[in-house]
């Protein structure tokens, strides 16, 4: 089979397409034939080696976590799925931008019927550390609460999310995504300089709770607009975070097949948009992490095995 690996740290020039062994199913353990897989900003900071203390690489390394495809093969004492069930899902090892993977049942839930291939294999990330982010806050009718990053892969997922809970929410974004931000029931601001002001404005003075999924000093601004630190959450900003006491709920905060499970039953029913930017195959796996990392994709970028 073929799967995505790379030798070394560095740029998207060590991503290969290498021919490898096709896993085999454990006890526990279902193969999957992947549809659909999505990529990560997490992964670009792991194979640039920019994470290394926290998430060292082993060479040759895969990638991937997000997948959703096709059961092909069950190992021993899995429970609920057979052969040919349709399933979405994650794994840890680094392992789902594959044609191929092995997955724990646990981590599996069924695919429902409406839930196009593309999102059902980009939401488990995404999804779950939107969930997270939005739980970290907690915000509630009466509240308003501002997302920077808003129409990102995670933040398009936690300005809904918030709007589901019956907050005010304020979308930080670039303006050629206000009309999509405006049309979810959020208030799009502009990003860039002047922005704490514009946001006070927007917010009538009074901001609740902050949600940054972008970094880059956003931790600041929500104390600079007067957010308790218990209700500042970041999922990029971790050294702001620990100055000024606020939460770092985010990836692997909310990572379990109830939760995935929860999103796809949304999505599935139009009551949640995962945005999807591009596709590409899997041999355009460079590309495809090109695009990524110009950050200027509105959703998801997936690789379509």
């Amino acid at each position: 089979m073929r799967a995505v690996r790379f030798h070394g740290y560095g740029g998207v020039e060590v991503l290969r397409v290498e021919e490898v062994p096709r896993p085999v199913a454990g006890p526990g353990q279902v193969l999957v034939e992947v549809r659909a897989a999505g990529i990560q900003p997490g992964e670009v900071m792991i194979r640039e080696g920019a994470r290394h203390g926290r998430w060292p690489a082993t060479f040759p390394s895969g990638q991937g976590s997000d997948l959703a495809g096709v059961v092909a093969e069950t190992g021993p004492e899995v429970r609920g799925f057979a052969v040919g069930d349709e399933v979405l899902g994650f794994t840890h090892n680094r392992a789902s931008h594959a044609e191929f993977v092995v997955v724990e049942d646990v981590n599996l839930v069924s695919r429902p019927r409406e839930l196009p291939w593309e999102v059902a294999g980009s939401l488990y990330v995404a999804g779950t550390t939107a969930y997270a982010t939005v739980f970290a806050v907690d915000p509630g009718p009466g509240d308003t609460v501002v997302v920077s990053g808003a129409a990102g892969g995670v933040g398009s997922l936690a300005v809904q999310l918030a709007r589901r809970r019956g907050a005010t929410v304020i979308g930080l974004a670039g303006e050629r995504d206000h009309a999509w931000l405006t049309g979810h029931g959020i208030v799009p601001v502009a990003y860039g300089a002047g922005a704490a002001e514009r946001v006070r404005e927007a917010a009538g003075g009074k901001v609740d709770a902050f949600i940054d999924t972008f970094g880059d000093g956003y931790v600041a601004m929500a104390v600079e607009l007067g957010v308790r630190p218990d209700r500042i959450n970041t999922i990029r900003d971790w050294s702001a975070a620990g100055e000024v006491g606020a939460r770092t709920y985010g990836e692997g905060s909310a990572a379990c097949a109830v939760v995935l499970g929860e999103l796809a039953r949304l999505a599935a029913r139009g009551q949640l948009e995962l945005a999807i930017a591009r596709t590409y195959p899997l041999d355009q796996v460079r590309d495809a992490f090109r695009d990524l990392e110009g950050r200027h994709a509105r959703g998801k970028i997936v690789l379509l095995p």
